[in-house]
Protein backbone atom coordinates (compact mmCIF):
# COMPACT_ATOMS: atom_id res chain seq x y z
CA UNK A 1 0.00 0.00 0.00
CA UNK A 2 0.96 3.35 -0.31
CA UNK A 3 2.90 5.44 2.63
CA UNK A 4 0.52 6.42 5.25
CA UNK A 5 1.38 10.11 6.35
CA UNK A 6 0.46 10.14 9.74
CA UNK A 7 -1.18 12.84 11.35
CA UNK A 8 0.69 15.61 13.52
CA UNK A 9 0.40 14.58 17.47
CA UNK A 10 -2.14 17.14 18.63
CA UNK A 11 -4.42 15.59 15.70
CA UNK A 12 -7.11 12.69 16.61
CA UNK A 13 -6.89 9.97 13.61
CA UNK A 14 -10.29 8.18 13.03
CA UNK A 15 -7.98 4.83 12.29
CA UNK A 16 -4.76 5.00 14.09
CA UNK A 17 -3.32 5.86 16.98
CA UNK A 18 -0.77 8.23 17.57
CA UNK A 19 2.26 5.77 17.22
CA UNK A 20 1.04 5.04 13.39
CA UNK A 21 -0.90 1.25 14.80
CA UNK A 22 -4.45 0.63 13.64
CA UNK A 23 -7.05 1.91 16.65
CA UNK A 24 -7.98 -1.99 18.08
CA UNK A 25 -11.66 -2.10 17.16
CA UNK A 26 -10.44 -0.83 13.39
CA UNK A 27 -7.78 -3.46 12.74
CA UNK A 28 -9.16 -5.55 10.67
CA UNK A 29 -10.68 -2.90 8.26
CA UNK A 30 -7.01 -1.39 8.67
CA UNK A 31 -5.30 -4.45 7.64
CA UNK A 32 -7.44 -5.20 4.37
CA UNK A 33 -6.65 -1.46 2.88
CA UNK A 34 -3.15 -1.94 4.27
CA UNK A 35 -3.09 -5.38 2.22
CA UNK A 36 -3.99 -3.54 -1.06
CA UNK A 37 -0.87 -2.64 -3.52
CA UNK A 38 -1.09 1.51 -4.08
CA UNK A 39 -1.52 0.68 -7.74
CA UNK A 40 -4.75 -1.62 -7.12
CA UNK A 41 -5.94 1.43 -4.71
CA UNK A 42 -5.27 4.02 -7.07
CA UNK A 43 -7.39 2.19 -9.86
CA UNK A 44 -10.30 1.47 -7.77
CA UNK A 45 -10.49 4.51 -6.87
CA UNK A 46 -10.46 5.88 -9.92
CA UNK A 47 -13.05 3.51 -11.25
CA UNK A 48 -15.10 4.80 -8.30
CA UNK A 49 -14.78 8.13 -9.85
CA UNK A 50 -15.71 7.35 -13.48
CA UNK A 51 -18.56 5.32 -11.82
CA UNK A 52 -19.60 8.72 -9.74
CA UNK A 53 -19.27 10.73 -13.55
CA UNK A 54 -21.42 8.31 -15.57
CA UNK A 55 -24.37 8.13 -13.48
CA UNK A 56 -24.33 12.02 -13.39
CA UNK A 57 -23.92 12.02 -9.44
CA UNK A 58 -22.98 15.93 -9.13
CA UNK A 59 -23.73 18.98 -7.42
CA UNK A 60 -23.22 22.21 -8.35
CA UNK A 61 -21.05 24.90 -7.02
CA UNK A 62 -22.37 28.95 -8.15
CA UNK A 63 -19.53 31.51 -9.91
CA UNK A 64 -16.94 29.22 -11.34
CA UNK A 65 -14.93 30.13 -14.75
CA UNK A 66 -14.53 26.29 -15.47
CA UNK A 67 -18.36 26.25 -15.30
CA UNK A 68 -21.18 25.37 -12.43
CA UNK A 69 -22.04 21.19 -12.37
CA UNK A 70 -19.63 19.29 -10.55
CA UNK A 71 -19.22 15.30 -10.65
CA UNK A 72 -19.50 14.40 -6.83
CA UNK A 73 -16.17 14.38 -4.71
CA UNK A 74 -15.49 11.34 -2.97
CA UNK A 75 -12.77 9.03 -1.66
CA UNK A 76 -12.56 5.25 -1.65
CA UNK A 77 -11.39 5.08 2.26
CA UNK A 78 -13.95 4.53 4.63
CA UNK A 79 -14.53 6.23 7.70
CA UNK A 80 -15.36 3.70 10.88
CA UNK A 81 -17.34 4.25 13.56
CA UNK A 82 -17.93 1.76 16.13
CA UNK A 83 -20.97 0.59 17.25
CA UNK A 84 -20.22 1.86 20.85
CA UNK A 85 -19.13 5.51 19.45
CA UNK A 86 -22.33 5.50 17.53
CA UNK A 87 -24.77 4.35 20.41
CA UNK A 88 -23.54 8.17 22.12
CA UNK A 89 -24.10 9.51 18.96
CA UNK A 90 -27.64 8.43 18.37
CA UNK A 91 -28.80 8.85 21.92
CA UNK A 92 -26.99 12.55 21.79
CA UNK A 93 -29.05 13.61 18.57
CA UNK A 94 -32.23 12.07 19.56
CA UNK A 95 -31.93 14.12 22.75
CA UNK A 96 -31.07 17.16 20.93
CA UNK A 97 -33.93 16.95 18.49
CA UNK A 98 -36.80 16.47 20.66
CA UNK A 99 -35.31 19.61 22.88
CA UNK A 100 -35.63 21.81 19.58
CA UNK A 101 -38.95 20.97 19.10
CA UNK A 102 -40.07 22.10 21.76
CA UNK A 103 -38.41 25.08 21.60
CA UNK A 104 -39.34 25.74 18.51
CA UNK A 105 -43.18 24.85 19.45
CA UNK A 106 -42.72 27.44 22.69
CA UNK A 107 -40.87 30.61 21.21
CA UNK A 108 -44.04 30.10 18.70
CA UNK A 109 -46.37 30.06 21.09
CA UNK A 110 -46.49 29.68 24.99
CA UNK A 111 -42.63 31.36 24.97
CA UNK A 112 -42.65 30.10 28.44
CA UNK A 113 -38.33 30.06 27.92
CA UNK A 114 -38.39 33.26 27.03
CA UNK A 115 -40.74 34.70 29.86
CA UNK A 116 -38.25 32.38 32.43
CA UNK A 117 -34.96 34.54 30.81
CA UNK A 118 -33.69 30.79 29.61
CA UNK A 119 -32.77 32.59 26.33
CA UNK A 120 -33.06 35.98 25.84
CA UNK A 121 -35.63 37.44 24.05
CA UNK A 122 -34.20 39.97 22.13
CA UNK A 123 -31.69 37.39 20.63
CA UNK A 124 -34.37 35.12 19.62
CA UNK A 125 -36.59 38.42 18.13
CA UNK A 126 -33.70 39.67 16.50
CA UNK A 127 -32.60 36.37 14.58
CA UNK A 128 -33.36 37.05 10.79
CA UNK A 129 -34.82 33.28 10.47
CA UNK A 130 -37.81 34.28 13.11
CA UNK A 131 -40.63 34.86 11.48
CA UNK A 132 -43.51 36.66 12.86
CA UNK A 133 -45.78 34.86 10.54
CA UNK A 134 -45.54 31.80 12.32
CA UNK A 135 -46.57 32.84 15.94
CA UNK A 136 -49.33 30.97 17.34
CA UNK A 137 -48.86 27.95 14.29
CA UNK A 138 -48.93 24.60 15.17
CA UNK A 139 -47.44 22.37 12.38
CA UNK A 140 -49.67 18.98 11.93
CA UNK A 141 -48.83 16.17 14.95
CA UNK A 142 -46.75 18.58 16.68
CA UNK A 143 -43.37 18.12 14.11
CA UNK A 144 -41.37 21.16 13.63
CA UNK A 145 -38.28 19.64 12.66
CA UNK A 146 -38.86 17.03 10.22
CA UNK A 147 -35.59 16.34 8.94
CA UNK A 148 -32.28 17.57 10.25
CA UNK A 149 -28.28 17.33 9.73
CA UNK A 150 -26.39 17.91 12.55
CA UNK A 151 -22.82 18.40 12.34
CA UNK A 152 -20.22 16.80 14.23
CA UNK A 153 -16.53 17.05 14.88
CA UNK A 154 -13.93 15.79 17.15
CA UNK A 155 -11.29 17.97 18.29
CA UNK A 156 -7.84 16.44 19.62
CA UNK A 157 -9.40 15.09 22.38
CA UNK A 158 -11.22 12.48 20.63
CA UNK A 159 -14.75 13.96 21.89
CA UNK A 160 -17.26 14.57 19.84
CA UNK A 161 -18.69 18.21 19.60
CA UNK A 162 -21.66 19.69 17.92
CA UNK A 163 -20.72 22.61 15.25
CA UNK A 164 -24.17 23.61 14.34
CA UNK A 165 -27.69 22.34 13.71
CA UNK A 166 -29.13 22.44 9.98
CA UNK A 167 -32.66 22.44 10.17
CA UNK A 168 -34.29 24.54 7.37
CA UNK A 169 -33.32 22.34 4.15
CA UNK A 170 -30.25 20.75 5.07
CA UNK A 171 -28.74 18.55 2.01
CA UNK A 172 -26.26 15.78 1.49
CA UNK A 173 -28.41 12.60 2.17
CA UNK A 174 -28.67 11.47 -1.37
CA UNK A 175 -24.44 11.11 -1.32
CA UNK A 176 -24.74 9.12 1.93
CA UNK A 177 -26.62 6.57 0.12
CA UNK A 178 -24.73 6.82 -3.60
CA UNK A 179 -21.10 7.06 -1.65
CA UNK A 180 -22.49 3.82 -0.37
CA UNK A 181 -23.60 2.21 -3.26
CA UNK A 182 -19.82 3.02 -5.04
CA UNK A 183 -17.77 1.16 -2.24
CA UNK A 184 -19.93 -1.92 -2.74
CA UNK A 185 -19.02 -2.16 -6.49
CA UNK A 186 -15.58 -1.27 -6.11
CA UNK A 187 -14.27 -2.20 -2.80
CA UNK A 188 -16.73 -5.43 -1.77
CA UNK A 189 -14.04 -6.84 -0.36
CA UNK A 190 -13.89 -4.58 2.33
CA UNK A 191 -17.14 -5.41 3.52
CA UNK A 192 -16.49 -9.13 3.87
CA UNK A 193 -16.72 -10.29 7.78
CA UNK A 194 -17.75 -7.15 9.00
CA UNK A 195 -21.77 -6.32 9.91
CA UNK A 196 -22.08 -2.62 8.15
CA UNK A 197 -25.37 -0.82 9.33
CA UNK A 198 -27.69 -0.31 5.74
CA UNK A 199 -28.13 2.70 5.05
CA UNK A 200 -30.42 1.77 1.84
CA UNK A 201 -33.87 2.23 3.97
CA UNK A 202 -33.71 5.56 4.35
CA UNK A 203 -36.21 6.70 1.73
CA UNK A 204 -38.41 4.33 2.90
CA UNK A 205 -38.25 5.68 6.04
CA UNK A 206 -38.33 9.28 4.71
CA UNK A 207 -41.57 8.46 3.47
CA UNK A 208 -43.01 7.15 6.36
CA UNK A 209 -41.94 9.88 8.33
CA UNK A 210 -43.67 12.44 5.88
CA UNK A 211 -46.69 10.59 5.86
CA UNK A 212 -47.04 10.25 9.77
CA UNK A 213 -47.34 14.07 9.94
CA UNK A 214 -50.10 14.82 7.16
CA UNK A 215 -53.06 16.65 8.08
CA UNK A 216 -56.14 15.02 10.28
CA UNK A 217 -58.10 13.10 7.92
CA UNK A 218 -55.57 12.48 5.01
CA UNK A 219 -56.07 9.13 3.40
CA UNK A 220 -53.20 7.24 1.72
CA UNK A 221 -51.64 11.08 1.93
CA UNK A 222 -50.20 12.38 -1.54
CA UNK A 223 -46.58 13.41 -0.45
CA UNK A 224 -44.15 15.65 -3.43
CA UNK A 225 -40.96 17.24 -3.02
CA UNK A 226 -40.48 20.85 -3.95
CA UNK A 227 -37.90 22.16 -5.85
CA UNK A 228 -36.41 25.86 -7.07
CA UNK A 229 -35.12 24.32 -10.42
CA UNK A 230 -32.91 22.34 -11.90
CA UNK A 231 -30.36 25.20 -11.39
CA UNK A 232 -30.25 24.96 -7.71
CA UNK A 233 -27.21 23.25 -6.01
CA UNK A 234 -29.27 20.24 -4.19
CA UNK A 235 -31.20 19.53 -7.43
CA UNK A 236 -29.43 16.10 -8.30
CA UNK A 237 -30.62 15.51 -4.30
CA UNK A 238 -34.27 16.53 -5.02
CA UNK A 239 -34.56 14.68 -7.87
CA UNK A 240 -32.79 11.59 -6.67
CA UNK A 241 -35.12 11.42 -3.40
CA UNK A 242 -38.27 11.80 -4.96
CA UNK A 243 -37.46 8.75 -7.18
CA UNK A 244 -36.28 6.50 -4.19
CA UNK A 245 -39.37 7.75 -2.88
CA UNK A 246 -41.75 6.96 -5.83
CA UNK A 247 -42.97 10.47 -5.24
CA UNK A 248 -43.72 13.44 -7.31
CA UNK A 249 -40.97 16.28 -7.93
CA UNK A 250 -42.70 19.80 -8.87
CA UNK A 251 -41.84 23.11 -8.70
CA UNK A 252 -43.90 25.93 -7.42
CA UNK A 253 -45.72 26.13 -10.95
CA UNK A 254 -46.77 22.75 -10.80
CA UNK A 255 -48.57 23.81 -7.64
CA UNK A 256 -52.30 25.51 -6.71
CA UNK A 257 -54.54 26.34 -4.13
CA UNK A 258 -58.12 25.17 -4.82
CA UNK A 259 -60.93 25.72 -2.25
CA UNK A 260 -58.23 26.14 0.36
CA UNK A 261 -56.51 23.11 -0.37
CA UNK A 262 -53.05 22.51 -2.49
CA UNK A 263 -53.59 21.05 -5.84
CA UNK A 264 -50.81 19.20 -8.32
CA UNK A 265 -51.69 19.99 -12.32
CA UNK A 266 -51.57 16.08 -13.97
CA UNK A 267 -51.82 15.25 -16.57
CA UNK A 268 -55.01 13.48 -15.63
CA UNK A 269 -56.08 17.01 -13.58
CA UNK A 270 -55.47 18.51 -10.51
CA UNK A 271 -54.71 15.91 -7.42
CA UNK A 272 -55.01 16.98 -4.05
CA UNK A 273 -51.47 17.27 -2.03
CA UNK A 274 -51.27 17.01 1.72
CA UNK A 275 -47.83 16.96 2.40
CA UNK A 276 -44.64 19.38 0.26
CA UNK A 277 -41.41 17.95 1.71
CA UNK A 278 -40.21 21.54 0.42
CA UNK A 279 -36.36 22.31 -0.89
CA UNK A 280 -37.16 26.10 -0.58
CA UNK A 281 -36.07 28.61 1.67
CA UNK A 282 -39.03 30.62 3.97
CA UNK A 283 -38.51 33.96 1.83
CA UNK A 284 -39.65 32.04 -1.58
CA UNK A 285 -42.60 29.98 -0.81
CA UNK A 286 -45.35 32.03 -0.94
CA UNK A 287 -45.26 35.16 -2.50
CA UNK A 288 -48.43 36.29 -0.46
CA UNK A 289 -46.34 35.87 2.79
CA UNK A 290 -43.04 35.95 2.59
CA UNK A 291 -40.83 37.85 -0.67
CA UNK A 292 -43.38 39.46 -3.08
CA UNK A 293 -41.21 38.67 -5.71
CA UNK A 294 -40.76 35.53 -5.62
CA UNK A 295 -41.45 33.10 -8.24
CA UNK A 296 -40.49 29.88 -6.82
CA UNK A 297 -43.36 29.17 -4.42
CA UNK A 298 -47.12 29.34 -4.26
CA UNK A 299 -48.84 31.80 -3.90
CA UNK A 300 -51.59 31.08 -0.68
CA UNK A 301 -49.63 28.35 0.48
CA UNK A 302 -48.80 29.61 3.73
CA UNK A 303 -52.82 29.86 4.38
CA UNK A 304 -53.58 26.58 3.53
CA UNK A 305 -50.95 25.70 5.78
CA UNK A 306 -51.90 27.83 9.13
CA UNK A 307 -55.13 26.51 8.59
CA UNK A 308 -53.88 22.87 8.66
CA UNK A 309 -54.72 21.42 4.92
CA UNK A 310 -50.95 20.52 4.06
CA UNK A 311 -47.84 19.62 6.11
CA UNK A 312 -44.83 21.22 4.93
CA UNK A 313 -41.68 19.71 5.98
CA UNK A 314 -39.96 21.48 7.25
CA UNK A 315 -41.95 23.58 8.92
CA UNK A 316 -41.56 27.12 8.02
CA UNK A 317 -39.76 29.56 11.08
CA UNK A 318 -37.94 26.53 12.53
CA UNK A 319 -34.85 28.20 10.65
CA UNK A 320 -34.03 30.38 14.36
CA UNK A 321 -33.49 26.73 16.25
CA UNK A 322 -30.29 26.71 13.98
CA UNK A 323 -29.01 30.53 14.59
CA UNK A 324 -25.72 30.40 15.43
CA UNK A 325 -26.13 32.74 18.26
CA UNK A 326 -29.10 30.44 19.29
CA UNK A 327 -26.75 27.07 18.78
CA UNK A 328 -24.90 28.80 21.95
CA UNK A 329 -27.96 28.08 24.11
CA UNK A 330 -28.85 24.84 23.18
CA UNK A 331 -27.45 22.81 26.46
CA UNK A 332 -29.80 25.11 28.32
CA UNK A 333 -32.86 24.20 26.31
CA UNK A 334 -31.68 20.49 26.72
CA UNK A 335 -32.09 21.08 30.79
CA UNK A 336 -34.95 23.26 30.34
CA UNK A 337 -37.15 21.15 28.60
CA UNK A 338 -35.91 17.76 28.92
CA UNK A 339 -33.91 17.95 32.68
CA UNK A 340 -30.86 16.38 31.22
CA UNK A 341 -27.68 17.52 30.32
CA UNK A 342 -26.64 17.36 26.77
CA UNK A 343 -25.08 14.09 25.74
CA UNK A 344 -23.25 15.53 22.37
CA UNK A 345 -21.64 19.00 23.93
CA UNK A 346 -21.30 22.10 21.90
CA UNK A 347 -18.05 23.48 21.08
CA UNK A 348 -17.29 26.39 23.13
CA UNK A 349 -18.98 29.64 21.58
CA UNK A 350 -18.75 32.98 22.34
CA UNK A 351 -22.00 35.34 21.15
CA UNK A 352 -21.04 38.83 20.42
CA UNK A 353 -24.75 40.21 20.92
CA UNK A 354 -23.26 40.05 24.72
CA UNK A 355 -20.98 43.24 24.89
CA UNK A 356 -18.75 40.87 27.33
CA UNK A 357 -17.98 38.15 24.46
CA UNK A 358 -17.79 40.80 21.75
CA UNK A 359 -15.15 42.32 23.86
CA UNK A 360 -13.11 39.47 24.31
CA UNK A 361 -13.59 38.19 20.65
CA UNK A 362 -12.21 41.59 19.53
CA UNK A 363 -8.91 41.04 22.16
CA UNK A 364 -8.61 37.86 20.42
CA UNK A 365 -9.43 37.82 16.95
CA UNK A 366 -6.16 35.82 16.47
CA UNK A 367 -6.78 32.84 18.20
CA UNK A 368 -11.02 32.96 17.10
CA UNK A 369 -13.08 31.43 14.11
CA UNK A 370 -15.51 34.25 13.71
CA UNK A 371 -18.39 33.20 11.87
CA UNK A 372 -21.49 34.87 10.29
CA UNK A 373 -25.16 33.31 12.15
CA UNK A 374 -27.11 32.97 9.04
CA UNK A 375 -24.65 31.50 6.25
CA UNK A 376 -23.55 28.43 5.25
CA UNK A 377 -21.24 26.52 3.35
CA UNK A 378 -18.23 27.92 5.05
CA UNK A 379 -18.52 31.33 3.62
CA UNK A 380 -17.92 34.74 5.44
CA UNK A 381 -15.48 32.81 8.09
CA UNK A 382 -12.68 34.49 9.57
CA UNK A 383 -9.95 31.61 10.29
CA UNK A 384 -8.24 33.92 13.39
CA UNK A 385 -4.82 32.38 13.51
CA UNK A 386 -4.62 31.46 9.82
CA UNK A 387 -5.49 35.53 8.57
CA UNK A 388 -3.71 38.35 8.46
CA UNK A 389 -3.46 41.67 10.25
CA UNK A 390 -5.70 43.48 8.01
CA UNK A 391 -8.01 40.35 8.06
CA UNK A 392 -8.57 41.13 11.28
CA UNK A 393 -8.92 44.85 11.14
CA UNK A 394 -11.57 44.88 8.46
CA UNK A 395 -13.29 41.61 10.32
CA UNK A 396 -13.53 43.67 13.60
CA UNK A 397 -15.19 46.58 12.12
CA UNK A 398 -17.88 43.89 10.59
CA UNK A 399 -18.77 42.84 14.09
CA UNK A 400 -19.11 45.95 15.73
CA UNK A 401 -21.15 47.36 13.24
CA UNK A 402 -23.40 44.45 13.39
CA UNK A 403 -22.70 42.33 16.51
CA UNK A 404 -25.87 39.97 16.55
CA UNK A 405 -24.52 38.98 13.44
CA UNK A 406 -21.15 36.99 14.67
CA UNK A 407 -20.70 34.42 17.08
CA UNK A 408 -16.88 33.27 17.80
CA UNK A 409 -15.18 29.68 18.78
CA UNK A 410 -11.65 28.64 19.68
CA UNK A 411 -10.21 27.25 16.46
CA UNK A 412 -10.38 23.63 16.67
CA UNK A 413 -8.11 20.74 15.16
CA UNK A 414 -10.48 18.55 13.28
CA UNK A 415 -10.32 14.54 13.20
CA UNK A 416 -8.23 12.91 10.68
CA UNK A 417 -8.82 10.11 8.25
CA UNK A 418 -6.91 8.33 5.80
CA UNK A 419 -7.41 9.84 2.41
CA UNK A 420 -6.13 9.24 -0.97
CA UNK A 421 -4.04 12.28 -2.83
CA UNK A 422 -1.96 12.16 -5.83
CA UNK A 423 -1.71 8.28 -5.26
CA UNK A 424 -0.69 8.69 -1.42
CA UNK A 425 -2.76 7.58 1.47
CA UNK A 426 -2.50 10.87 3.64
CA UNK A 427 -4.23 12.44 6.84
CA UNK A 428 -6.96 14.72 5.98
CA UNK A 429 -9.37 16.74 8.49
CA UNK A 430 -13.15 15.59 8.65
CA UNK A 431 -16.26 16.02 9.86
CA UNK A 432 -19.63 14.15 10.27
CA UNK A 433 -23.10 15.09 9.43
CA UNK A 434 -25.53 12.46 10.51
CA UNK A 435 -29.50 12.74 9.34
CA UNK A 436 -32.42 13.20 11.50
CA UNK A 437 -35.75 11.75 10.89
CA UNK A 438 -38.60 13.51 13.16
CA UNK A 439 -42.26 11.73 12.61
CA UNK A 440 -45.49 11.39 14.35
CA UNK A 441 -43.73 8.08 15.64
CA UNK A 442 -40.89 9.25 17.10
CA UNK A 443 -36.86 10.29 16.40
CA UNK A 444 -34.51 8.03 13.48
CA UNK A 445 -31.44 9.00 13.20
CA UNK A 446 -29.68 7.17 10.11
CA UNK A 447 -26.50 5.20 10.32
CA UNK A 448 -23.76 7.04 9.92
CA UNK A 449 -24.01 10.20 7.56
CA UNK A 450 -22.04 12.07 5.26
CA UNK A 451 -18.72 12.38 6.25
CA UNK A 452 -17.14 15.50 4.42
CA UNK A 453 -13.21 15.64 4.03
CA UNK A 454 -11.06 18.75 3.48
CA UNK A 455 -8.92 17.36 0.37
CA UNK A 456 -6.30 20.43 0.91
CA UNK A 457 -3.26 19.85 3.29
CA UNK A 458 -3.69 21.31 6.42
CA UNK A 459 -7.41 22.65 5.65
CA UNK A 460 -10.05 22.89 8.11
CA UNK A 461 -12.87 23.64 5.25
CA UNK A 462 -14.86 20.47 4.37
CA UNK A 463 -17.42 21.92 2.25
CA UNK A 464 -18.01 20.78 -1.18
CA UNK A 465 -18.51 24.16 -2.81
CA UNK A 466 -14.71 25.07 -1.60
CA UNK A 467 -13.43 22.15 -2.58
CA UNK A 468 -13.81 19.87 0.54
CA UNK A 469 -14.86 15.55 -0.96
CA UNK A 470 -16.53 12.86 1.44
CA UNK A 471 -16.30 9.53 2.14
CA UNK A 472 -18.98 6.59 2.72
CA UNK A 473 -19.22 6.58 6.83
CA UNK A 474 -19.32 2.75 8.28
CA UNK A 475 -21.45 2.36 11.43
CA UNK A 476 -20.20 -1.19 12.64
CA UNK A 477 -22.88 -3.23 14.50
CA UNK A 478 -22.32 -5.34 17.49
CA UNK A 479 -22.93 -8.72 18.26
CA UNK A 480 -26.85 -8.24 19.45
CA UNK A 481 -27.73 -5.68 17.06
CA UNK A 482 -30.58 -6.41 14.90
CA UNK A 483 -29.05 -4.36 12.00
CA UNK A 484 -28.83 -5.84 8.68
CA UNK A 485 -25.81 -5.96 7.15
CA UNK A 486 -25.48 -3.20 3.94
CA UNK A 487 -23.19 -5.67 1.62
CA UNK A 488 -24.71 -7.68 -0.66
CA UNK A 489 -27.31 -6.47 -2.96
CA UNK A 490 -27.87 -2.71 -4.50
CA UNK A 491 -30.81 -0.61 -4.29
CA UNK A 492 -32.01 -2.11 -7.10
CA UNK A 493 -32.17 -5.82 -5.73
CA UNK A 494 -29.44 -7.19 -8.14
CA UNK A 495 -26.43 -8.67 -7.09
CA UNK A 496 -23.28 -6.39 -6.51
CA UNK A 497 -20.42 -6.99 -8.47
CA UNK A 498 -17.18 -5.34 -8.25
CA UNK A 499 -16.37 -2.89 -11.33
CA UNK A 500 -13.10 -4.14 -13.12
CA UNK A 501 -9.83 -2.16 -12.24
Amino acid sequence: MAEYCYPRADCFDEMFTGDGRPRPNLSSVAQKIQSLEAGDLNRRQQAAEAMLRNLGITFTVYGHDDGNEKVWPFDIVPRIVPAAEWTVIERGLKQRITALNFFLSDIYNEKRILRDKVIPLELVQSAAAFRPMCVGQRPPKGVWCHITGTDLVRDRDGQYYVLEDNLRCPSGVSYVMENREVMKRTLPQLFDGLQVVSVDDYPERLLDALQSVAPQGAKDPTVVVLTPGAFNSAYFEHSFLAQQMGVELVEGSDLVLRDGFVHMRTTQGLRRVDVIYRRIDDDFLDPKCFRSDSLLGVPGLMEAYRNGRVTLANAPGNGIADDQAVYAYVPRIIKYYLGEEAILPNVTTHVCSEPESCKYVLEHLDQLVVKPVNESGGYGILMGPQASREEHAAFAERIKANPRNYIAQPMLTLSTAPTIVDGRVEARHVDLRPFILSSANGVFVLPGGLTRVALKQGSMIVNSSQGGGSKDTWVLADENSAHRRSFGFSRTGLPVEAIPC
